[in-house]
């Protein structure tokens, strides 16, 4: 595996011009004829991918990348990515920014916000004709900043038009989450089935508490991509859901009366019968002992 510490390498291995700047660079590509070929990388910057591809393999993550679909991936510094033998049509962008560039700035950390960054290259942003002229915009402006002689104001301006671009990705990732819904359903309705599943078939005893990697795996999306989603359409992120089903089945085993605090606890997936009852105390209020005297009082 590779790891690329400067941009002007990573920018010769896979066949563009040089960066203007060491640490924001701009590069606009057309036809790939297959240069990129076998290419297993980390890299120490954020890197911003508009592609129409026809063909290889991106991975990122777990899974590979849908190129039949895909335009937009972002790849967050230090990940490990996966280029084998990728062609593209005509019309193409590659941002790429040092985290240097953005330290001491507001946007150093509002990028470790977006969730996009976390999300698998099979989740890729797609983009309508209008959505398309908008990055589009904001990427050549950014280029031609880039390239004109640096003064008191390029990095300010640069910083601005980026921010402004992972704003609308944000705005066009709801939109394709709201899309996603009514294509392939209700994705919180599938949650609670393979929750309900992970009890009644008592996967519980083999891998403990459900978790979000687990759920995530099940519906073939990435953890942060499949928070996301569900935040958009039940207010609530994954890990919540998770939490207010354990909360209502212990709810249920307590107002029965025939266990103990410990019992239930364990029998849900927890380790530690404190942590049950911490975790029951913070979302009811009141503690589990509390809770079964007041329903079987």
């Amino acid at each position: 595996m590779k790891y690329y510490k400067d941009i002007g390498s990573f920018n010769r291995d896979i066949g563009v011009h040089p960066p203007e700047h060491p640490f924001f660079s701009v590069t606009f590509g057309h036809k790939s004829d297959g240069s990129i070929e076998d290419i297993v990388f980390t890299a120490d910057f954020y890197i911003i991918s508009f592609q129409t591809f026809v063909s290889g393999d991106i991975t990122y993550g777990k899974r590979k990348f849908d190129h039949e679909r895909g335009k937009m991936i972002f790849f967050r510094p230090n990940q490990t990515v996966t280029f084998k033998n990728v062609k593209s049509e005509d019309g193409c962008f590659l941002i790429t920014i040092k985290e240097d560039f953005l330290s001491g700035t507001a946007l150093f950390k509002e990028m470790k916000n977006y969730g996009y960054f976390d999300y698998e290259t099979n989740e890729a942003l797609y983009l309508s004709p209008s959505e398309e002229e908008t990055v589009w915009n904001l990427a050549r402006t950014m280029h031609k900043e880039s390239h004109n002689n640096t003064d008191d104001y390029s990095k300010a301006i640069l910083l601005a038009h980026l921010g402004t671009l992972l704003t609308y990705s944000q705005r066009f990732y709801k939109r394709q989450f709201i899309n996603h819904i009514e294509t392939i359903g209700v994705c919180a309705g599938r949650f609670q089935q393979l929750l309900d599943a992970y009890y009644n078939e008592n996967t519980v005893r083999q891998y403990g508490l459900p978790t979000v990697t687990y759920m995530a795996d099940k519906m073939n999306v990435s953890s942060r991509y499949l928070s996301d989603l569900l935040k958009q359409e039940t207010g609530k992120t994954a890990l919540e859901l998770i939490h207010l089903h354990l909360i209502k089945e212990a709810k249920n085993l307590l107002s029965e009366g025939k266990m103990n605090i410990s019992e239930i606890s364990f029998l849900l997936g927890f380790e530690n019968a404190n942590y049950f009852a911490r975790l029951f105390k913070k979302v009811v209020g009141v503690a589990p002992n509390a809770f079964r005297e007041n329903n079987l009082n």
